[in-house]
């Protein structure tokens, strides 16, 4: 339970970074962060599949790139539903999420290394 805290916090953290690099997706505050990487996470967890598996044609065609594409929609549609997260656009989005996704990779490896697999 502890590591599923950690990640989850390390990943709001991640998400004021991407604030910080990329100037046109802001977050509001810490609690915000938190609340949007938690949303980011059931999107990820319930509806990214469902998705990935409506454009398996497409994503075949275009060699799994289309999967960047899913993931900034999913993005955009955070910042859309949440206030303390902005999104002007679907180009701040996908750039948005693909450092939130390389972000999102070191963090899972940093906690692997520091605590293993279990």
């Amino acid at each position: 339970m502890l590591l599923i805290l950690l990640r989850w916090g390390l990943l709001a953290a991640a998400l004021l970074f991407v604030a910080y690099l990329y100037p046109a997706v802001q977050v509001a505050s810490f609690g915000a962060a938190l609340i949007a990487a938690l949303v980011l996470g059931l999107f990820n967890a319930v509806v990214r599949p469902i998705l990935v598996l409506l454009t398996l044609p497409v994503t075949l065609v275009t060699l799994g790139l289309f999967l960047f594409v899913i993931n900034a929609l999913l993005f955009y549609f955070a910042g859309y539903m949440l206030a303390g997260l902005t999104v002007p656009s679907f180009t701040a989005a996908l750039i948005g999420s693909l450092i939130y996704s390389v972000l999102g990779l070191v963090i899972d490896a940093a906690l692997q290394q520091l605590f293993g697999r279990r």
